[in-house]
């Protein structure tokens, strides 16, 4: 599988894709030379230098706020005010905590010696990785380019970016933005479809970083093999939220139906499902109308026109959602709330689908778009079951007042990230590392964590004299060397 016969990230192959043309080839291999003449420069640079360029970044982004979330809007219809909570507010926040703790995350770490190299002192030094690439989806277009480039810059990189070419008004905004305040040798903006993507992972990076589905982060890491470069991918999956018995089904259904539609649903920590103890799952349904309700609008005609409901990006996906709810109707899913699509303006409500079979259609991938299966489950061994009879999903969401449930919950699963009692605020905290596990990612970045995935841990060991090495050097029967190997024993 080549990116080239892959149109995004999470839509089937079209006709008219080929490979990028020479002269863009051409133009590729010759920005990345560039920035791999001047990688040394970067490296040398100290925290004061990153710090200054992390700094003119947010000055840029933040005179900009308007017309980033006007771009948006313009590729999809999200409302300025969710642009600005989930995309510049993160974006802001991760380059001030950076900014905040760079010069700590750049010293030197000291490390312990054992007996054995007594004489000896031993450290760890972070370097960057050299020349980054960095691959963005289009459900995040602003934030999942520039929050990775921040960790990138901070570590001393030099990296090229290319935005997702469903977003086009995002994508020049971003070029624009980063041409405005950097040097292209330093940061440079590729904009183009896979065909792109696929000339640009031919190139000899040091590290790669994607944002996408599982099929297409299988493809880039193939691809990162060709140069033994080292990768970091953000990937999906079917993330549940699991509602217990001692929850607050109000509480759940608000903090649950917020972060399933916020953008439409194109988020890859939404809840993709959830799983509700059997004899209150009438009323979580009921709790989750309530909530919709008042997010929303009561009424289908008040939510289709509400203007703080996100569209689906383009006609492939409205078209593969629209093929979602069809096929779990018609496998006897019940369409509790919603369930209304507009192919013209490509508006799919807020949708929550009852009766839904572990094995429906709607269950077999990440949905990716605002539809909401509810399943029942009789016991927490029913719902650990269900979570790891999937891959590991990217996110899990646990709703319970029962600690002791909750740490079974906890303890029975794997997900690349949880929140407890909530939805998606994981993602919002740069001190702790966001990234998938098994199928849905590998590696982890925001903050420190994103630094040091933009970094080689150097170990450096320094020899003071007199060296004690010298009792294992051979020839191994002479005196020396026989006092060295019984002080080895009696250091095990």
């Amino acid at each position: 599988m080549s990116l080239a016969s892959v149109v995004s990230d999470r839509v089937p192959p079209a006709h008219g894709v080929g490979p990028a043309s020479a002269q863009l080839v051409t133009e590729i291999e010759r920005i990345v030379a560039a920035q791999r003449a001047h990688a040394p420069v970067m490296a040398a640079t100290t925290p004061a230098e990153r710090r200054a360029r992390l700094r003119r970044l947010a000055r840029a982004i933040d005179a900009h706020r308007s017309e980033i979330a006007q771009a948006i809007h313009d590729d999809f219809r999200r409302p300025h005010a969710e642009t600005d909570l989930v995309e510049t507010y993160t974006v802001l926040a991760e380059i001030n905590h950076a900014v905040a703790h760079l010069g700590r995350w750049m010293r030197p770490v000291r490390t312990g010696t054992p007996l054995l190299l007594f004489g000896t002192s031993s450290r760890v030094t972070y370097e960057p990785r050299g020349v980054a690439l960095i691959l963005a989806p289009w459900n995040y277009p602003f934030s999942l380019v520039i929050n990775p480039l921040v960790a990138a810059i901070a570590a001393g990189n030099c990296a090229v970016c290319k935005p997702s070419e469903k977003t086009p008004h995002t994508s020049r905004l971003i070029k624009t933005l980063l041409e405005s305040c950097g040097d292209p040798r330093e940061v440079a903006v590729v904009e183009g479809g896979p065909e792109v993507a696929e000339a640009l992972l031919r190139q000899p990076f040091d590290h790669i970083f994607f944002t996408g589905s599982t099929q297409i982060g299988r493809v880039v890491m193939a691809a990162a093999a060709r140069h033994l470069a080292s990768v970091t991918l953000e990937l999906g999956g079917k993330s549940p939220a699991i509602v217990d018995a001692s929850a607050d089904l109000e509480a759940a259904a608000a903090r649950i139906a917020w972060g399933k539609f916020v953008n439409a649903g194109q988020t890859c920590v939404a809840p993709d499902y959830v799983l509700v103890q059997e004899a209150q799952r009438d009323a979580f349904v009921a709790a989750l109308t309530r909530a919709i309700a008042r997010l929303y609008g009561t009424t289908e005609d008040e939510r289709q026109a509400s203007p703080d409901l996100a569209r689906i990006v383009d006609e492939a996906h409205y078209l593969r959602l629209a093929d979602v709810l069809e096929r779990a109707v018609g496998a006897g899913a019940r369409v509790a709330i919603g369930g209304r699509m507009d192919r013209a303006s490509r508006y799919v409500a807020p949708t929550v689908l009852t009766d839904v079979c572990p094995d429906s259609p709607a269950m077999q991938g990440e949905i990716f778009g605002p539809i909401l299966p509810v399943l029942g489950y009789r016991d927490t061994t029913e719902a650990v079951a269900v979570v790891r009879s999937r891959d590991k999903p990217l996110s899990l969401y646990v709703f319970s007042r029962d600690e002791r449930a909750t740490r079974t919950l906890l303890a029975g699963t794997s997900a690349g990230g949880t929140t407890i009692n909530n939805t998606l605020l994981h993602y919002g905290n740069p001190a702790l590392p966001f990234g998938g596990v098994g199928a849905s990612g590998l590696g982890a970045y925001h903050g420190v964590h994103g630094f040091r995935a933009f970094s080689h841990a150097r170990p450096i060991v320094r020899q003071r004299e007199p060296a004690f090495t010298k009792f294992f050097f051979p020839p191994y029967g002479r005196r020396l060397t026989a006092l060295g190997l019984r002080l080895l024993r009696l250091l095990q």
